[in-house]
């Protein structure tokens, strides 16, 4: 009899837990919100209007992510600024990347990490910057993390005598550089080295003037007026990487050579590489609209900001910079070393 019982007990939960899970798969599918709980970070009670000083918040901290600057380093920074966080306390990490990745943000319905439809409430990001931020922020492994950056021109940095990307470095006396290291695939020469202070000091004042010249702003201005493109080249990209998908599995599956493959995959990766390099010039630009005829007050601050936050603003504006081999018997600091490649 106890048998009995519980099996009709274990049914009666299974029959509750099905219906529980179509009532809500029926409540995504029609655009109503599936969750419940406290109020979303953004929006009142009732998840209907919008909390306008909340909204800013979701948008600035998207923006930053999107042009490259970590999650740690925007949580630092609205912490400084004594802005509350979801729960009123400060902000942490995992939460700040829960609300960004959130479709809910984007004015869409999410049911079991997929985006199902439409909501009926007011959106503060676009379903493509929602995606960008899924992409970036979702694809890291787990229990992976990022250490602070300590070295804000890491990444653009490249060496004229090899070509090899430098990295950041200390020497036994505690000073940091940029040096030119022969990695375990042999890229690198050894050789060139530069001290970071100096270097980056020349770098920010070149990023700080450019900010205030005429022709950036006609730049950006032209940038902005493309911003309407952002939809169609994510589509672009989405379907770039839909047909390498294909090709791969055609291929895979002994449909077409080799020889085929690699002349079809070819034109697919230059339109997808095209795409994005589009999409990165508009994410890019964000990074610098509070910024632009406005260098004295980045100036002012400057000091101030986080690395990462310095290597967002200058990778918006800088491609890459070359260091040339130091002149022999030249000991002092040598700007005329450094070579700057502008993005914008």
């Amino acid at each position: 009899m106890a048998r009995v019982v519980g099996a009709f007990a274990r049914k009666e939960s299974e029959d509750k837990s099905r219906r529980i899970k179509s009532q809500k798969r029926q409540r995504a599918n029609d655009g109503k919100r599936v969750s419940g709980g406290r109020r979303a970070y953004g929006y009142n009670a009732e998840h209907t209007q919008l909390q306008p000083e909340e909204a800013a918040i979701i948008l600035e901290a998207a923006r930053r992510a999107l042009a490259g600057e970590s999650i740690y380093s925007i949580c630092v920074d609205l912490n400084e600024r004594d802005v509350p966080s979801a729960s009123g306390g400060q902000w942490s990490g995992h939460v700040l990347k829960r609300i960004l990745c959130s479709g809910a943000v984007s004015g869409q319905v999410e049911h079991l990490g997929e985006m199902v439809s439409m909501g009926s409430w007011p959106a503060i990001l676009s379903p493509t910057q929602t995606t960008q931020l899924r992409r970036k922020l979702l694809n890291r492994p787990r229990g992976a993390s990022r250490a602070p950056r300590r070295y804000p021109l890491a990444g653009v940095v490249f060496c004229g005598r090899c070509g090899a990307k430098m990295v950041g470095k200390r020497r036994e006396s505690g000073a940091r550089t940029y040096f030119c290291a022969k990695g375990v695939t042999g890229v690198g020469c050894n050789k060139t080295t530069t001290v970071a202070e100096l270097f980056e000091t020349l770098i920010a004042d070149a990023v700080l003037y450019r900010l205030d010249t005429p022709d950036l702003q006609r730049k950006l201005i032209s940038a902005a007026a493309e911003d309407d493109q952002a939809d169609a080249l994510q589509a672009e990209i989405d379907r770039s990487q839909a047909e390498l998908d294909e090709l791969a599995q055609a291929y895979g599956e002994r449909k077409i050579p080799l020889r085929e493959w690699l002349m079809a995959r070819t034109p697919i990766e230059e339109r997808q590489s095209e795409a994005s390099r589009r999409m990165g010039q508009l994410i890019g630009s964000s990074a610098l609209e509070n910024y632009v005829g406005n260098a004295e007050h980045l100036r002012a601050q400057w000091t101030d900001l986080a690395p990462d936050r310095q290597r967002t603003i200058i990778s918006a504006l800088v491609d890459h910079v070359t260091v040339n081999p130091a002149v022999k018997g030249r000991t002092r600091f040598d700007p005329s070393r450094f070579e700057v490649t502008w993005r914008i």
